[in-house]
């Protein structure tokens, strides 16, 4: 296996649009690293300058720390899995897998060998006479990527593998890579539009928005610590109500003011953000994740409170999502795949306990953990920390 390094990237295509600017990822040996971004936003190109499919405008490219610029598509020692599986329907899954070895050259009984030891590690040695049409869509991606690991390139790329499948399947198919990807070690770059994909596979994450690349970090930091108003929004399932407020500081008390609720702030919110001190008394963009509210007659802790109507809950066994409306100007963050509708836009979600009462156009009261809020400049839609 080995590291892959992306350099200033850029791609310009003749008729002027620029699909990726100044682009700088760096792959570790053996790591999965998630592209992700919503839809247009340059991910599929940035794998496809990988595989050698786009060419470099500007930048350097390099794999074991070879440059890739110029190095055509065979020689790159990379392994595609595509979003339409891309099986030649006449041949039947051993031979669909042990395709690129005949081309290559390579003994039968090679072939058959690193075919068979594949189709074990996928579990389709009972398949291997059935042709494309005799299989389901998650059988026909694992034809797909058997093909890749038979090869023993370098790099996997992934462009999107399970965005054909239906909801249940793509779980699954979730786990068989995350199980792949352990047991082969291999270095992988996976393209996604789905944040939910992205935050159980990667062992790091890139998010990226209009061929820039936003920020690049743990799942785990993304969701905590997101750089942006941008990521913010679309980490996340819920995603992040995000809200104009007015921070004010009243003889060293300092409260967030969100329409009429105003939110008393616990002392550490601004010990562990120092910069907020500069915007006393100024507008600035809230985050409250779904969790950090409660249905505050099952809390027994004296965080600051609002009072809300239930305009719909949705009760998911585990927990439940409360949506409700308050008089707060939502926040565009920019992700093309959302309905900017205004009247949606105002709509908050809380994630609660699913032993609530509240209903479907019932009052409702909920904590705010504000230790947990998040805070960004409404100019530079930045994160305000230290």
């Amino acid at each position: 296996m080995a590291e892959v390094s992306l350099q200033n990237l850029e791609k310009v295509y003749p008729n002027g649009f620029q699909a990726i600017y100044d682009l700088n990822l760096d792959i570790a040996n053996g790591e999965f690293l998630v592209l992700v971004g919503p839809s247009g936003c340059g991910k599929s190109t940035a794998l496809r300058m990988v595989a050698g499919l786009e060419t470099i405008t500007s930048g350097t490219l390099t794999i074991a720390g070879e440059p890739m610029n110029d190095v055509e598509p065979k020689d790159r020692n990379v392994a595609m899995v595509f979003q339409n599986y891309a099986l030649y329907p006449h041949l039947d899954v051993a031979r669909n897998i042990g395709f690129a070895l005949r081309l290559s050259g390579m003994p039968k009984a090679e072939i058959e060998t690193k075919v068979g030891e594949a189709a074990r590690i996928l579990e389709l040695e009972s398949l291997l006479h059935n042709k494309p049409a005799q299989l389901s869509g998650g059988q026909r991606q694992r034809v797909a990527m058997g093909r890749a690991i038979v090869r023993d390139p370098a790099v996997f790329l992934m462009d999107e593998p399970l965005s054909n499948l239906d909801a249940k399947l793509r779980v699954q198919m979730r786990a068989e890579i995350a199980r792949l990807h352990r047991r082969l070690a291999a270095t992988t770059l996976y393209v996604t539009h789905d944040q939910v994909e992205a935050m159980t596979m990667g062992d790091r994450v890139a998010v990226i928005k209009d061929g820039v690349l936003q920020q690049t970090d743990e799942p785990s930091a993304l969701y905590d610590s997101p750089d942006n108003v941008f990521v913010a929004g679309f980490i996340g399932a819920p995603a992040m109500n995000l809200r104009r407020g007015h921070l004010r500081s009243v003889d060293g008390d300092w409260t967030i003011q969100l329409g009429h609720n105003r939110l008393p702030l616990a002392d550490s919110v601004l010990t562990e953000r120092p910069a907020l001190a500069g915007y006393d008394g100024a507008e600035l963009v809230v985050g409250i994740r779904p969790e950090a509210m409660e249905d505050a007659s099952l809390s027994d802790n004296n965080a600051p409170r609002i009072v809300v109507d239930a305009e719909l809950t949705e009760a998911l066994g585990s927990d439940m999502l409360v949506h409700f409306h308050l008089d707060a100007a939502a926040v565009d963050t920019g992700d093309p795949d959302v309905l900017d509708d205004l009247e949606d836009a105002a709509l908050m979600i809380a994630r609660v306990d699913p032993r609530s009462p509240v209903r479907s156009g019932s009052r409702i009261e909920l904590t705010v953990d504000t230790k947990r809020l998040h805070f960004f400049d409404p100019k530079t839609n930045l994160a305000i920390r230290s």
